[in-house]
């Protein structure tokens, strides 16, 4: 059986698919040891750029301190403040976060290849106590051809002079990333795209960002790139990944990126972004944790921050939103309560992809009664509810409330409803004992 690699693969892509991706598939043993990566993950929110410049009404300086300060809350370890350069509103509030931020946290601000703009940049960052100029440019052949309409050779220039005129003004002080915009466009000419990285790191850039700008194709052939690039470049090369969300498919992207070598992830709160978003913080993060790996973020704050940022950005979350919609702990199909029921005491639960604890949510599996459920769920909800009740009790109630649920078109039953259905189970039984 032959692999077929994409048209136009370079053969940077070429050799990685015919050799580590066609070993076969490792046993589940092998999967379970395989060594996590050296370095923790840094995540640097883009939430007030990337995410504030995609919304209807941008918000205004007290909006983003707010947000700037849930952040902090929430522990990550980098902050682009905005683009400083596109209008006096973004310099004031790239400046004004500058002067705030703690000793810990890169405060990056994104610059076009301008040095007019760099130096706007730089101007409204430079008192941040660890300082980020984040100059972008494209680096697909498409882009490159379609958009800039110059040549391959005229991109290399512009990407040494601006991250060279970058890093002349942030000194040893600061740091210069460099984004290759339209990177995940950019399979036929992935030689030239690990050459555009290769230049900004002689330039002096101390970070190169590899961007799926548009989500156009599985995560597997992008991380197959990521990996590329990586082992391209020097060992020592600080690799970042910002991936967008337009086939759903960007938490999956980040994900396996930084197990291919990426040590920035780029997410943003709530998902937030450019057409379908970002990489969301929270899917990133506990997907993470889930695999084992020592996250450096503040778990308890990610469902207070996801209630905050949607009420600032007026953008409501979705009831099956992964982790922080509101139906996510909800369970009502009677095999899925019987398997909670069961392992609610257990740290793994049989339908629990994660503790809802751990994000600072309230409450736990919610189980609820429809005509879908089985004697499981009345037996919880009841016991729950301080009610003492034998599974055969339950057993007995939950063909009357199914009934109830599908004749009355209702669907979902009330903690109310339930009860009286129960309390007449317990009259007539305590006539039948008197009797």
């Amino acid at each position: 059986m032959t692999h077929d690699t994409e048209p136009g693969t370079t053969d940077v892509v070429r050799d990685l698919t015919t050799s580590e991706n066609t070993k076969g598939i490792q046993s589940f043993a092998e999967i379970l040891h395989t060594p996590l990566p050296k370095h923790p993950p840094f995540f640097m929110d883009v939430t007030l750029r990337d995410g504030n410049q995609a919304l209807r009404k941008p918000w205004n300086l007290d909006q983003k301190e707010t947000i700037f300060k849930q952040l902090i809350k929430l522990g990550v370890q980098g902050i682009e403040v905005g683009f400083a350069s596109s209008n006096d509103q973004e310099f004031e509030a790239c400046n004004y976060l500058s002067s705030i931020a703690p000793e810990n946290v890169v405060i990056s601000s994104l610059s076009r290849a301008v040095e007019k703009e760099i130096d706007i940049s730089w101007k409204a960052i430079q008192n941040a106590p660890k300082p980020r100029i984040h100059i972008v440019y494209p680096i697909s052949a498409f882009t490159i051809e379609n958009v800039l309409k110059t040549s391959p050779t005229k991109v290399l220039e512009r990407i040494f002079q601006s991250v060279a005129y970058a890093k002349s003004l942030v000194g040893v002080r600061g740091e210069v990333q460099f984004s290759g915009e339209h990177f995940g466009d950019a399979l036929e000419n992935l030689d030239f795209a690990v050459e555009a990285f290769q230049t900004a790191l002689n330039a002096g850039a101390d970070v190169v960002n590899l961007p799926n700008t548009v989500e156009r194709y599985r995560p597997w052939l992008f991380v197959s790139m990521v990996r590329a690039v990586t082992n391209a470049l020097p060992k020592d090369t600080k690799i970042s990944i910002h991936t967008h969300n337009d086939l759903g498919m960007a938490t999956a992207t980040t994900v396996e990126s930084y197990f291919s070598g990426a040590i920035q992830l780029e997410t943003a709160l709530n998902g937030l972004g450019e057409r379908a978003g970002n990489t969301n913080t929270y899917e990133v993060a506990i997907a993470l944790h889930n695999c084992g790996v020592s996250v450096p973020l503040n778990f308890s704050a990610i469902y207070e921050t996801s209630r905050l940022v949607s009420y600032l950005s007026d953008v409501p979350i979705y009831e099956k939103a992964p982790l922080i919609g509101e139906d996510v702990i909800s369970h009502r199909s009677g095999i899925h309560q019987d398997g909670v029921a069961k392992t609610r005491h257990l740290e793994k639960g049989a339908y629990r992809a994660f503790d809802a604890g751990l994000i600072g949510r309230p409450e736990g599996d919610r189980i609820e009664f429809t005509s879908q459920s089985g004697k499981s769920a009345v037996f919880c909800i009841l016991r729950d509810s301080g009610e003492d009740i034998t599974l055969e009790q339950a057993g007995d109630l939950q063909p009357i409330l199914k009934k109830i649920s599908e004749e009355s078109g209702k669907g979902e039953l009330t903690l109310d409803e339930i009860k009286l259905e129960w309390n007449k189970i317990k009259a007539i039984s305590y006539k039948t004992n008197q009797a």
